[in-house]
Protein backbone atom coordinates (compact mmCIF):
# COMPACT_ATOMS: atom_id res chain seq x y z
CA UNK A 1 0.00 0.00 0.00
CA UNK A 2 1.66 3.60 -1.11
CA UNK A 3 2.98 5.40 1.73
CA UNK A 4 2.21 2.54 4.30
CA UNK A 5 5.01 0.47 5.96
CA UNK A 6 4.68 -3.19 4.89
CA UNK A 7 4.45 -5.30 8.20
CA UNK A 8 7.10 -7.79 6.50
CA UNK A 9 9.50 -5.62 6.46
CA UNK A 10 9.48 -5.28 10.17
CA UNK A 11 9.90 -9.38 10.87
CA UNK A 12 5.90 -9.71 11.48
CA UNK A 13 4.68 -12.40 9.00
CA UNK A 14 1.21 -13.95 8.84
CA UNK A 15 0.61 -17.45 10.18
CA UNK A 16 3.08 -17.43 12.98
CA UNK A 17 2.34 -20.45 14.96
CA UNK A 18 3.34 -18.82 18.03
CA UNK A 19 2.18 -15.56 19.85
CA UNK A 20 3.12 -12.24 17.92
CA UNK A 21 2.11 -9.68 20.19
CA UNK A 22 5.76 -7.95 20.67
CA UNK A 23 6.79 -8.01 17.56
CA UNK A 24 3.55 -6.35 16.09
CA UNK A 25 3.93 -3.79 18.77
CA UNK A 26 7.27 -3.38 18.17
CA UNK A 27 6.07 -2.71 14.34
CA UNK A 28 3.33 -0.28 15.52
CA UNK A 29 5.41 1.65 17.30
CA UNK A 30 7.81 1.79 14.35
CA UNK A 31 5.25 2.93 11.97
CA UNK A 32 3.89 5.67 14.39
CA UNK A 33 7.86 6.99 14.63
CA UNK A 34 7.57 7.38 11.20
CA UNK A 35 4.09 8.66 10.50
CA UNK A 36 2.95 6.13 8.43
CA UNK A 37 0.60 3.38 8.37
CA UNK A 38 1.07 -0.11 9.29
CA UNK A 39 0.06 -2.26 6.47
CA UNK A 40 -0.43 -5.91 7.52
CA UNK A 41 -0.67 -8.51 4.34
CA UNK A 42 -3.50 -11.31 4.43
CA UNK A 43 -2.98 -13.76 7.11
CA UNK A 44 -3.57 -14.55 10.30
CA UNK A 45 -1.78 -12.98 13.45
CA UNK A 46 -1.88 -14.64 16.64
CA UNK A 47 -2.09 -11.38 19.18
CA UNK A 48 -3.31 -10.20 22.48
CA UNK A 49 -3.39 -7.23 24.83
CA UNK A 50 -1.85 -4.60 21.80
CA UNK A 51 -1.42 -1.02 22.97
CA UNK A 52 -2.65 1.84 20.28
CA UNK A 53 -0.67 4.94 20.75
CA UNK A 54 -1.45 8.05 19.06
CA UNK A 55 -1.25 8.14 15.73
CA UNK A 56 -1.75 4.26 14.93
CA UNK A 57 -2.91 3.47 11.80
CA UNK A 58 -3.62 -0.11 10.72
CA UNK A 59 -5.19 -1.01 7.54
CA UNK A 60 -5.46 -4.84 5.90
CA UNK A 61 -6.57 -6.80 3.40
CA UNK A 62 -10.34 -6.33 3.79
CA UNK A 63 -11.79 -10.04 5.19
CA UNK A 64 -8.31 -11.53 4.94
CA UNK A 65 -6.06 -9.71 7.24
CA UNK A 66 -6.84 -11.32 11.01
CA UNK A 67 -5.49 -10.36 14.50
CA UNK A 68 -6.64 -13.83 16.07
CA UNK A 69 -7.15 -13.09 20.34
CA UNK A 70 -4.75 -15.36 21.89
CA UNK A 71 -6.83 -15.11 25.43
CA UNK A 72 -5.30 -15.15 28.59
CA UNK A 73 -7.90 -12.77 29.98
CA UNK A 74 -7.01 -9.52 28.77
CA UNK A 75 -7.96 -7.96 25.49
CA UNK A 76 -6.74 -7.86 21.44
CA UNK A 77 -6.32 -4.37 21.33
CA UNK A 78 -6.85 -1.31 23.70
CA UNK A 79 -6.37 2.44 23.33
CA UNK A 80 -6.44 4.65 26.12
CA UNK A 81 -5.94 8.55 26.49
CA UNK A 82 -4.87 9.30 23.16
CA UNK A 83 -5.86 10.62 19.62
CA UNK A 84 -6.05 9.97 16.00
CA UNK A 85 -6.76 6.04 16.04
CA UNK A 86 -7.07 4.27 12.54
CA UNK A 87 -8.45 0.83 11.83
CA UNK A 88 -8.85 0.06 7.98
CA UNK A 89 -9.85 -3.45 6.83
CA UNK A 90 -8.63 -5.62 9.40
CA UNK A 91 -10.47 -8.28 11.12
CA UNK A 92 -10.63 -8.82 14.67
CA UNK A 93 -11.49 -12.58 15.54
CA UNK A 94 -12.07 -13.43 19.73
CA UNK A 95 -12.30 -16.86 18.65
CA UNK A 96 -14.45 -16.84 21.83
CA UNK A 97 -11.56 -16.91 24.35
CA UNK A 98 -12.16 -15.41 27.49
CA UNK A 99 -11.91 -10.99 28.01
CA UNK A 100 -10.69 -9.47 31.22
CA UNK A 101 -13.39 -8.19 33.35
CA UNK A 102 -11.43 -5.02 33.66
CA UNK A 103 -11.99 -3.74 29.99
CA UNK A 104 -14.95 -6.80 29.01
CA UNK A 105 -14.44 -5.65 25.17
CA UNK A 106 -12.68 -7.53 22.54
CA UNK A 107 -11.62 -3.80 21.27
CA UNK A 108 -11.28 -1.22 24.05
CA UNK A 109 -10.92 2.66 24.13
CA UNK A 110 -11.03 5.47 26.47
CA UNK A 111 -11.07 8.48 25.90
CA UNK A 112 -10.16 8.61 22.64
CA UNK A 113 -10.60 11.22 20.24
CA UNK A 114 -10.54 10.70 16.75
CA UNK A 115 -11.07 6.78 16.38
CA UNK A 116 -11.85 5.48 12.75
CA UNK A 117 -12.94 2.15 12.23
CA UNK A 118 -13.47 1.36 8.66
CA UNK A 119 -14.39 -1.61 6.67
CA UNK A 120 -13.35 -3.73 9.50
CA UNK A 121 -14.90 -7.37 11.29
CA UNK A 122 -15.07 -7.67 14.60
CA UNK A 123 -16.41 -11.48 15.36
CA UNK A 124 -15.93 -14.69 17.71
CA UNK A 125 -15.86 -12.37 20.97
CA UNK A 126 -16.85 -13.41 25.05
CA UNK A 127 -17.70 -10.47 26.04
CA UNK A 128 -18.35 -7.21 23.90
CA UNK A 129 -17.12 -6.38 20.52
CA UNK A 130 -16.12 -2.84 20.75
CA UNK A 131 -16.52 -0.38 24.22
CA UNK A 132 -15.90 2.74 23.72
CA UNK A 133 -15.81 5.22 27.29
CA UNK A 134 -15.96 8.89 26.60
CA UNK A 135 -14.84 8.88 23.10
CA UNK A 136 -15.10 10.32 19.21
CA UNK A 137 -14.94 9.43 16.15
CA UNK A 138 -16.63 6.87 14.06
CA UNK A 139 -17.32 3.10 13.85
CA UNK A 140 -18.60 2.75 9.66
CA UNK A 141 -18.86 0.15 6.59
CA UNK A 142 -17.97 -2.78 9.20
CA UNK A 143 -19.59 -6.44 10.20
CA UNK A 144 -19.43 -6.91 13.96
CA UNK A 145 -21.57 -10.54 14.77
CA UNK A 146 -21.44 -13.46 17.38
CA UNK A 147 -20.70 -11.16 20.93
CA UNK A 148 -21.52 -13.02 24.06
CA UNK A 149 -23.31 -9.31 25.38
CA UNK A 150 -23.67 -6.35 22.43
CA UNK A 151 -21.55 -5.76 19.68
CA UNK A 152 -20.61 -2.04 20.26
CA UNK A 153 -21.51 -0.32 23.42
CA UNK A 154 -20.72 3.18 23.84
CA UNK A 155 -20.63 5.03 27.22
CA UNK A 156 -20.91 9.25 27.65
CA UNK A 157 -19.46 9.41 23.80
CA UNK A 158 -17.86 12.74 22.74
CA UNK A 159 -18.95 12.93 19.19
CA UNK A 160 -19.44 9.62 17.64
CA UNK A 161 -21.17 8.57 14.66
CA UNK A 162 -22.12 4.26 14.13
CA UNK A 163 -23.30 3.93 10.46
CA UNK A 164 -23.54 1.67 7.29
CA UNK A 165 -22.61 -1.61 9.72
CA UNK A 166 -23.92 -4.63 9.92
CA UNK A 167 -24.69 -5.87 13.63
CA UNK A 168 -25.89 -9.63 13.92
CA UNK A 169 -26.36 -12.86 16.11
CA UNK A 170 -25.31 -11.03 19.07
CA UNK A 171 -26.68 -12.63 22.28
CA UNK A 172 -27.58 -9.91 24.32
CA UNK A 173 -27.90 -6.27 22.69
CA UNK A 174 -26.77 -4.73 19.03
CA UNK A 175 -25.38 -0.95 19.46
CA UNK A 176 -25.76 0.34 23.22
CA UNK A 177 -25.52 3.85 23.36
CA UNK A 178 -25.26 4.74 27.37
CA UNK A 179 -24.27 7.26 29.98
CA UNK A 180 -23.34 6.83 33.27
CA UNK A 181 -25.22 9.89 34.22
CA UNK A 182 -28.12 11.27 31.86
CA UNK A 183 -26.98 14.20 29.51
CA UNK A 184 -26.40 15.49 25.78
CA UNK A 185 -24.30 12.70 23.66
CA UNK A 186 -25.37 13.35 20.40
CA UNK A 187 -24.25 9.87 19.07
CA UNK A 188 -25.41 9.05 15.41
CA UNK A 189 -26.54 5.67 14.68
CA UNK A 190 -27.72 5.98 10.91
CA UNK A 191 -28.07 3.60 7.53
CA UNK A 192 -26.89 -0.23 10.37
CA UNK A 193 -28.37 -3.19 9.96
CA UNK A 194 -29.13 -4.94 13.07
CA UNK A 195 -30.60 -8.36 13.16
CA UNK A 196 -30.87 -11.80 15.00
CA UNK A 197 -30.27 -10.08 18.42
CA UNK A 198 -31.40 -12.41 21.56
CA UNK A 199 -32.08 -11.98 25.26
CA UNK A 200 -29.44 -14.46 26.89
CA UNK A 201 -29.68 -12.98 30.16
CA UNK A 202 -33.09 -12.64 30.31
CA UNK A 203 -35.62 -10.05 32.22
CA UNK A 204 -38.50 -7.77 30.27
CA UNK A 205 -36.31 -5.71 27.97
CA UNK A 206 -32.94 -4.59 29.54
CA UNK A 207 -31.30 -7.63 26.58
CA UNK A 208 -32.80 -8.69 23.24
CA UNK A 209 -32.53 -4.71 21.94
CA UNK A 210 -30.97 -3.83 18.28
CA UNK A 211 -29.96 -0.57 19.65
CA UNK A 212 -30.51 0.68 22.96
CA UNK A 213 -29.99 4.34 24.32
CA UNK A 214 -29.60 4.74 28.02
CA UNK A 215 -29.76 8.33 29.89
CA UNK A 216 -28.28 9.90 26.32
CA UNK A 217 -29.91 12.46 25.04
CA UNK A 218 -30.30 14.35 21.45
CA UNK A 219 -29.38 10.92 19.76
CA UNK A 220 -30.19 10.69 16.46
CA UNK A 221 -31.27 6.49 15.35
CA UNK A 222 -32.32 6.99 11.72
CA UNK A 223 -32.59 4.90 8.63
CA UNK A 224 -31.54 1.70 10.11
CA UNK A 225 -33.15 -1.74 9.11
CA UNK A 226 -33.72 -3.85 12.13
CA UNK A 227 -35.23 -7.34 12.56
CA UNK A 228 -35.34 -10.24 14.55
CA UNK A 229 -34.51 -8.96 17.67
CA UNK A 230 -35.94 -11.03 21.08
CA UNK A 231 -37.22 -7.56 22.62
CA UNK A 232 -37.47 -3.76 20.94
CA UNK A 233 -35.97 -2.97 17.91
CA UNK A 234 -35.07 0.57 18.89
CA UNK A 235 -35.36 1.44 22.78
CA UNK A 236 -34.92 4.74 24.24
CA UNK A 237 -34.68 4.53 28.33
CA UNK A 238 -34.36 8.25 29.71
CA UNK A 239 -33.57 9.24 26.28
CA UNK A 240 -34.23 13.03 26.06
CA UNK A 241 -34.45 14.90 22.32
CA UNK A 242 -34.17 11.36 20.64
CA UNK A 243 -35.06 11.40 17.14
CA UNK A 244 -36.63 7.79 16.12
CA UNK A 245 -36.87 8.38 12.46
CA UNK A 246 -37.44 6.38 8.52
CA UNK A 247 -36.29 3.14 10.69
CA UNK A 248 -37.59 -0.46 9.08
CA UNK A 249 -38.39 -2.89 11.87
CA UNK A 250 -39.68 -5.98 11.75
CA UNK A 251 -40.46 -8.97 13.68
CA UNK A 252 -39.25 -7.45 17.11
CA UNK A 253 -40.15 -9.76 19.78
CA UNK A 254 -41.78 -7.39 22.02
CA UNK A 255 -42.35 -3.76 21.50
CA UNK A 256 -40.72 -2.64 18.07
CA UNK A 257 -39.92 0.87 19.34
CA UNK A 258 -39.98 2.10 22.61
CA UNK A 259 -39.61 5.61 24.12
CA UNK A 260 -39.44 5.23 28.17
CA UNK A 261 -38.97 6.45 31.77
CA UNK A 262 -38.01 9.75 32.39
CA UNK A 263 -37.76 11.88 28.79
CA UNK A 264 -38.52 15.05 27.99
CA UNK A 265 -38.96 14.93 24.28
CA UNK A 266 -38.97 12.53 21.78
CA UNK A 267 -39.86 12.42 17.70
CA UNK A 268 -40.50 8.85 16.44
CA UNK A 269 -41.53 9.45 12.65
CA UNK A 270 -41.88 7.82 9.53
CA UNK A 271 -41.24 4.43 10.38
CA UNK A 272 -42.11 1.26 9.33
CA UNK A 273 -42.83 -1.78 12.18
CA UNK A 274 -43.93 -4.69 10.58
CA UNK A 275 -44.50 -7.57 13.73
CA UNK A 276 -44.07 -7.10 17.49
CA UNK A 277 -46.30 -6.96 20.74
CA UNK A 278 -46.53 -3.33 20.66
CA UNK A 279 -45.65 -0.97 17.61
CA UNK A 280 -44.48 2.19 19.06
CA UNK A 281 -44.87 2.88 22.87
CA UNK A 282 -44.58 6.11 24.16
CA UNK A 283 -44.46 5.74 28.29
CA UNK A 284 -43.84 5.96 31.94
CA UNK A 285 -45.80 9.57 32.74
CA UNK A 286 -45.70 8.30 35.92
CA UNK A 287 -41.58 8.41 35.90
CA UNK A 288 -41.76 11.83 34.04
CA UNK A 289 -41.69 10.49 30.54
CA UNK A 290 -43.79 12.92 28.64
CA UNK A 291 -43.56 14.87 25.39
CA UNK A 292 -43.55 13.05 22.03
CA UNK A 293 -44.17 13.82 18.31
CA UNK A 294 -45.41 10.74 16.76
CA UNK A 295 -46.05 10.78 12.82
CA UNK A 296 -46.59 9.05 9.65
CA UNK A 297 -45.39 5.94 10.94
CA UNK A 298 -46.27 2.76 9.62
CA UNK A 299 -47.57 -0.07 11.88
CA UNK A 300 -48.80 -3.52 11.05
CA UNK A 301 -48.84 -7.39 12.10
CA UNK A 302 -49.07 -6.76 15.79
CA UNK A 303 -49.71 -9.73 18.05
CA UNK A 304 -50.64 -10.54 21.48
CA UNK A 305 -48.15 -13.26 22.55
CA UNK A 306 -44.92 -11.72 23.97
CA UNK A 307 -41.50 -13.21 25.82
CA UNK A 308 -43.21 -12.85 29.53
CA UNK A 309 -46.65 -12.65 30.95
CA UNK A 310 -48.50 -9.66 29.77
CA UNK A 311 -48.02 -6.64 32.29
CA UNK A 312 -50.02 -3.27 32.42
CA UNK A 313 -51.81 -2.55 29.39
CA UNK A 314 -50.39 -6.35 27.75
CA UNK A 315 -49.60 -6.88 24.14
CA UNK A 316 -51.46 -6.37 21.10
CA UNK A 317 -51.55 -2.75 20.99
CA UNK A 318 -50.54 -0.38 17.69
CA UNK A 319 -49.52 3.05 19.66
CA UNK A 320 -49.49 3.86 23.06
CA UNK A 321 -48.82 7.27 24.81
CA UNK A 322 -49.33 8.86 28.17
CA UNK A 323 -48.48 12.75 28.31
CA UNK A 324 -48.14 15.82 26.01
CA UNK A 325 -47.87 13.94 22.63
CA UNK A 326 -49.57 14.21 19.24
CA UNK A 327 -50.29 10.97 17.15
CA UNK A 328 -50.64 11.82 13.24
CA UNK A 329 -50.78 10.84 10.05
CA UNK A 330 -49.89 7.13 11.43
CA UNK A 331 -51.23 3.89 9.82
CA UNK A 332 -51.93 1.01 12.31
CA UNK A 333 -53.33 -2.19 10.91
CA UNK A 334 -53.77 -5.62 12.42
CA UNK A 335 -53.74 -4.33 16.37
CA UNK A 336 -55.51 -7.42 18.01
CA UNK A 337 -56.28 -5.34 21.34
CA UNK A 338 -55.84 -1.39 20.70
CA UNK A 339 -55.17 0.34 17.58
CA UNK A 340 -54.33 3.35 19.20
CA UNK A 341 -54.25 3.32 23.32
CA UNK A 342 -54.10 7.05 25.17
CA UNK A 343 -53.00 7.28 28.63
CA UNK A 344 -53.16 4.26 31.71
CA UNK A 345 -55.10 5.15 34.54
CA UNK A 346 -54.83 8.84 35.47
CA UNK A 347 -51.54 8.53 33.94
CA UNK A 348 -52.99 10.76 30.58
CA UNK A 349 -52.18 14.70 29.52
CA UNK A 350 -52.36 16.77 26.81
CA UNK A 351 -53.03 13.62 23.77
CA UNK A 352 -53.84 14.87 20.60
CA UNK A 353 -54.64 11.60 18.41
CA UNK A 354 -56.04 12.94 14.40
CA UNK A 355 -55.98 12.46 10.71
CA UNK A 356 -54.86 8.31 12.10
CA UNK A 357 -56.05 5.34 9.96
CA UNK A 358 -56.58 2.35 11.88
CA UNK A 359 -57.62 -1.15 10.48
CA UNK A 360 -58.94 -4.36 11.76
CA UNK A 361 -58.03 -3.73 14.75
CA UNK A 362 -60.00 -5.16 18.43
CA UNK A 363 -61.27 -1.89 19.66
CA UNK A 364 -59.74 1.46 17.48
CA UNK A 365 -58.97 3.58 20.26
CA UNK A 366 -59.17 3.17 23.91
CA UNK A 367 -59.14 6.34 26.02
CA UNK A 368 -58.66 6.45 29.71
CA UNK A 369 -61.58 7.96 31.71
CA UNK A 370 -60.19 6.79 35.27
CA UNK A 371 -60.46 10.02 37.35
CA UNK A 372 -57.65 12.57 37.43
CA UNK A 373 -56.96 11.82 33.80
CA UNK A 374 -55.99 14.64 31.43
CA UNK A 375 -57.17 15.45 28.07
CA UNK A 376 -57.41 14.10 25.17
CA UNK A 377 -58.23 14.92 21.45
CA UNK A 378 -59.60 12.25 19.01
CA UNK A 379 -60.42 13.74 15.62
CA UNK A 380 -60.56 13.05 12.11
CA UNK A 381 -59.66 9.55 12.25
CA UNK A 382 -60.57 6.53 10.24
CA UNK A 383 -61.29 3.88 12.01
CA UNK A 384 -62.66 0.53 10.35
CA UNK A 385 -63.11 -2.88 10.86
CA UNK A 386 -62.96 -2.94 14.47
CA UNK A 387 -63.88 -5.47 16.17
CA UNK A 388 -64.78 -4.52 19.45
CA UNK A 389 -65.79 -1.53 18.51
CA UNK A 390 -64.09 1.90 17.67
CA UNK A 391 -63.45 4.59 19.90
CA UNK A 392 -64.27 3.20 24.08
CA UNK A 393 -63.58 4.97 27.65
CA UNK A 394 -61.35 2.59 29.86
CA UNK A 395 -60.72 2.28 33.33
CA UNK A 396 -56.99 0.44 33.03
CA UNK A 397 -58.17 -2.76 31.32
CA UNK A 398 -62.21 -2.42 32.26
CA UNK A 399 -63.75 -0.93 29.07
CA UNK A 400 -66.03 1.80 31.01
CA UNK A 401 -67.95 3.86 28.40
CA UNK A 402 -70.43 3.11 25.39
CA UNK A 403 -68.79 4.24 22.29
CA UNK A 404 -67.42 7.86 22.30
CA UNK A 405 -68.17 10.88 19.94
CA UNK A 406 -68.07 13.87 21.36
CA UNK A 407 -67.13 15.17 24.82
CA UNK A 408 -70.61 13.83 26.70
CA UNK A 409 -70.10 13.11 30.34
CA UNK A 410 -66.30 13.04 29.56
CA UNK A 411 -65.57 16.50 30.36
CA UNK A 412 -61.62 15.95 29.60
CA UNK A 413 -62.20 14.54 26.02
CA UNK A 414 -63.16 15.75 22.55
CA UNK A 415 -63.90 13.19 20.57
CA UNK A 416 -64.97 14.83 16.80
CA UNK A 417 -65.31 14.61 12.94
CA UNK A 418 -64.01 10.37 13.23
CA UNK A 419 -64.74 8.49 10.34
CA UNK A 420 -65.98 4.92 11.80
CA UNK A 421 -66.86 1.82 8.85
CA UNK A 422 -67.60 -1.80 9.31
Amino acid sequence: MRGSIDAADLGLLPGAPDDQSQLFQRALNRSIERGRALFLPAGDYPVANLRLPSGTMIVGVPGRTRLVYQGGGGVLASAEDVRNITLTGVTFDGANRSIGDHREGLLYFGNVSGLSIDDCIVTGSSRYGVILDRSSGRIENSMISGAAEAAIRSNEATGLRISGNIISDCANGGIWIYRWTEGEDGTLVTGNRVERIGAKNGGTGQFGNGINVFRAGNVIVSGNRISDCAFSAIRANAGSNVQITGNSCSRSGETAIYSEFGFQGALISSNIVDGGTIGISIANFIDDGRLAVCSGNLIRNIVEDGPYPPEVAGFGIGIAAEADTTITGNIVEGAPKFGLLLGWGPYLRNVIASSNVLRDCGTGIAVSVVKGAGSAIISDNIIQASRLGAIYGYRWLDKSTDELEGSGAWSHLTVRGNQISA
